[in-house]
């Protein structure tokens, strides 16, 4: 974890009072995901103030200037619809806990659109999971591999803007893969379980998707 910060991306807001005053924040990014200038998922930790200076601007629709790890830089909003979460952090040694704040777009929670799915990183055994849940579908974690090559196939799959992770845009909608999942069925690609009996799909924690991102840049420094 040496030289964490320098992964991390920057985001900066611009607030201004009735009397004219502006007061910038710089607050530093965890994680994110972005689609151009809409944001997606921002995580920042920071003061008390700050945070909720933070917080406040983001149900205000308010606009920040994102900067990556690269330093490429960008003006984003979350939109209409985003919600905030914030809790503490205690760390050793510190008298007062670090704040934590994670703002969602209300696209990313579900609430604008049924036909566009997100995944924080490229496996196919995630997306597959994610698409499946979210549109119900009667289907196996074993097909993973050969749906993610009918998605691929038909350019359903974007990657993202990111700190942190590896996002991916999964854009498809209900009916389409019903139909991928016959033409796999039919072409023997997508085999039925030889016994009947519950389906047990994989499950993994967000630190767990989370943290080999940072093994794999630590590895490529």
């Amino acid at each position: 974890m040496q030289n964490a910060h320098l992964r991390m991306g920057i985001l900066e807001y611009d607030r201004h009072t009735e009397k004219k005053i502006a007061t910038r924040i710089r607050m530093r990014i965890t994680q994110y995901v972005g689609e151009s200038e809409n944001a997606h998922l921002i995580s920042i930790f920071g003061n008390d103030s700050d945070v909720g200076a933070i917080t406040a601007a983001v149900y205000e629709q308010a606009r920040f200037k994102v900067t990556f790890p690269t330093g490429n830089r960008r003006d984003v909003t979350l939109g209409e619809g985003a919600t905030c979460y914030r809790g503490g952090l205690s760390i050793p040694g510190r008298k007062h806990a670090v704040r934590h704040m994670i703002a969602v777009s209300e696209e990313l929670r579900g609430l604008k659109s049924l036909s566009r799915t997100f995944a924080l990183r490229p496996k196919p055994q995630e997306i597959w999971t994610n698409l499946v849940h979210w549109h119900g579908l009667p289907a196996l974690p074993e097909w993973a591999e050969v749906m993610i090559r009918a998605l691929e196939e038909h350019n359903r799959i974007s990657p993202l803007d990111g700190i942190g992770c590896f996002p991916v845009m999964i854009t498809a909608s209900a009916e389409e893969p019903f139909e991928w999942l016959e033409a796999g069925v039919r072409g023997g690609e997508l085999p039925f379980p030889e016994k009947n009996g519950p389906i047990r799909w994989p499950r993994t924690s967000l630190c767990e998707v989370l943290r080999p991102q940072t093994d794999e840049i630590e590895q490529a420094a």
